[in-house]
């Protein structure tokens, strides 16, 4: 169990979802109001347990319930990142600078149709799509990049491991994620 939500160093707890089909592709949601997509996350309440957080976000985020998927595997430790300053709440205290997570991959062992982003009283998301797992690094905001990298990376030979999946990951180092090009100075040409 978690007792506070945001640590002594300001990362708030929070737990991360890699929902996979049979085929192993990765289910992608695209958050409200924004062209972000990512996948499921979300906070960690007081005395709830990392597995009840997981599973109560797949219910408000996916709106699955636990008998929709297999827990496959899940990340040994906390993998943190750093929110961009512009995200940064510095009137609020205790101060939150970031994120700390569990990840879970989990199989979809339901028909797809049982997905609702439209179960929670604020869904987080308004599309969803499968993409293929390492695909992700890609079209992920740059600042979570590095995160989705050691989770994929870490649970990886778990996914291959466990047989769950028609089609898992290839275990190994993915490609490297693509880096923006600096901008062409055109006033020098």
């Amino acid at each position: 169990m978690i007792d506070a939500m945001i640590d002594e160093q300001g990362y708030r707890a929070n737990v991360g979802i890699i929902l996979m089909n049979a085929c192993g592709q990765v289910f992608w949601g695209r958050r409200i109001g924004m062209s972000a997509w990512q996948f499921p996350q979300g906070g960690v309440n007081p005395n709830e347990t990392l597995q009840d957080a997981m599973f109560r976000e797949l219910r408000e985020e996916v709106g699955l319930e636990r008998h929709h998927v297999q827990v496959v595997g899940c990340t040994k430790r906390w993998l943190r990142y750093r929110l961009p300053k512009r995200y940064i709440r510095y009137g609020q205290q205790p101060l939150c600078i970031g994120q700390k997570q569990r990840w879970y991959v989990l199989k979809l062992t339901t028909d797809e149709e049982c997905v609702n982003l439209a179960g929670a009283d604020e869904p987080e998301f308004d599309q969803w799509r499968w993409i293929d797992y390492w695909d992700s690094l890609r079209l992920v905001v740059p600042f979570k990049r590095g995160v989705y990298e050691r989770a994929l990376s870490e649970l990886a030979p778990v996914i291959c491991e466990s047989g769950a999946f028609d089609r898992p990951p290839l275990p190994g180092k993915p490609a490297q994620a693509p880096r923006r090009r600096p901008a062409l100075d055109t006033a020098t040409g």
